[in-house]
């Protein structure tokens, strides 16, 4: 795509919708794979089936969110600081309950919004509980699991950020998610005061290295004021005959600050948030399942890596001839390689055999190394003491042994290095989640939201 291509607003929707063309694509070759899983090879625990179909079921539920082409907006902050007002004004009628009583909001509620603008995805809003309530754990767990299904996020304060809330706001943060800082209440300030908060509130982190990485992440653009609850004010009413009384008058929301923000995001990169949000949520799913299942099957693979290790240096020391050493010590890692895939029921993706090879090339090196280097101390090497004279036999039991030992420890290793890539490759290849998220950073353009988040976001590739 030229330059002039992607500074244009139509080609960045096309974009969006390749995003999300490429995410369901993973998603349903995600789901295949382990859907069919079973039919290849039965599950005999019942503690694993039951892991695998909870998983899948995230898998499922991310796909059935792409579909329906849903973002979640998801509200967040501390007591009596107005969320289910900022919600209700965007919503542009009262459909939560908020009242000047401390915890209102018992559990999270969800309303679906249809916002102004030609974006082509539905919103859902998501109103939660303070995050300073009673119960603060179990509602940390559930902030938790919001936050991270949500693709925005929303935290409202309304004044003066507290340490409460700063502490709040950085443990949102680990979701990488995008977020916009809204300053509510704002109609309760004078102006001066309203605008000292408001700089303020721009200039998070001037402190500790912890408060600068908080304010990289925080563009002026994403801390927007609003009034979502105006209080009543009171007039002066002047009547025909003169007489004058006064009366509380109740003042339409100010949103529109924030309403324009949500607008500029969903549109330019709204897809785009949820594309990846799918993507990780299933890269998560996927991961689990590796782990999950490697740790029920422990046992088994280790069993079966010593057996490899245990034949192959056997067949190493046996065989007089060095170079064939080198061959089937590769065949031999390869094989136990496809066995352990095969046991674990997990894909070997070429992001992984990549990686293996040169585990595999290492333990190879050794074996010509062992060559190499028992025909320097010894004056012959193995392959050279198998034609020698009878004198020669201690010489070729010395190199066998070491070549032995080496050629067993290369398969521990290739066995175990292929456990680590089979756990955290499982993601990788033309489909899967960490190849699309990381070709989705890689196209991210300079001004957006998500140009900010690719840098930490790729770091849990």
């Amino acid at each position: 795509m030229s330059q002039s291509q992607s500074s244009s607003p139509k080609p960045t929707r096309n974009r969006q919708d390749y995003y999300i063309h490429r995410a369901r694509a993973s998603l349903r070759h995600t789901l295949f794979w382990y859907n069919n899983l079973h039919h290849r090879r039965p599950l005999p625990d019942v503690e694993l089936q039951a892991t695998l179909q909870n998983e899948l079921e995230v898998l499922q539920f991310s796909l059935d969110k792409l579909d329906q082409g849903v973002i979640r907006i998801a509200t967040f902050g501390l007591v009596s600081r107005g969320k289910s007002a900022v919600v209700n004004a965007l919503l542009g009628q009262k459909i939560l309950q908020t009242g000047p009583l401390h915890g209102v909001t018992q559990w999270p509620k969800s309303v679906r919004w249809t916002p102004g603008g030609e974006g082509k995805v539905q919103v859902e809003l998501i109103d939660t509980p303070g995050l300073d309530e009673v119960q603060g754990e179990a509602r940390a767990q559930m902030a938790q699991q919001v936050a991270s299904e949500a693709d925005l996020i929303l935290f409202v304060v309304a004044g003066d950020i507290t340490r409460t809330e700063y502490l709040a706001l950085s443990e949102l943060r680990q979701a990488q998610k995008p977020l916009i800082l809204v300053f509510n209440k704002i109609d309760l300030y004078p102006e001066q005061d309203r605008e000292a908060i408001y700089q303020q509130l721009q200039e998070l982190g001037t402190g500790t290295p912890r408060d600068r990485r908080l304010q990289k992440m925080l563009s002026p653009e994403e801390i927007v004021r609003v009034a979502a609850e105006p209080s009543p004010i009171q007039v002066r009413v002047e009547l025909p005959d003169g007489t004058v009384s006064y009366e509380w008058e109740t003042l339409p929301p100010q949103v529109d600050e924030l309403q324009q923000a949500i607008l500029r995001i969903l549109n330019r990169e709204g897809r785009s948030l949820l594309a990846l949000n799918a993507l990780f949520q299933a890269r998560t799913a996927q991961v689990s399942i590796a782990q999950k299942t490697m740790a029920q099957r422990k046992t088994e693979a280790e069993d079966l890596i010593w057996r490899f290790a245990k034949y192959k240096a056997l067949a190493v020391a046996l065989n007089p001839i060095g170079i064939l050493d080198i061959l089937g010590g590769t065949v031999a890692d390869l094989a136990l390689i496809r066995s352990l895939s095969r046991l674990y029921g997990l894909p070997m993706t070429s992001y992984e055999a990549g990686k293996l090879w040169r585990k595999i090339l290492i333990s190879s090196g050794g074996l010509l190394l062992g060559e190499l280097g028992s025909s320097a101390l010894l004056g012959m090497g193995k392959s050279a003491s198998a034609v020698a004279s009878i004198g020669g036999v201690t010489a070729f039991a010395g190199t066998a042994v070491t070549q032995a030992g080496i050629a067993g420890y290369g398969a521990y290793t290739v066995g175990h290095a292929a456990q680590v890539y089979l756990e955290q490759g499982c993601t990788w290849g033309p489909l899967g989640a960490s190849t699309v998220i990381q070709d989705i950073l890689n196209q991210v353009e300079p001004d957006m939201i998500l140009y900010r988040l690719r840098q930490e976001l790729g770091q849990h590739l």
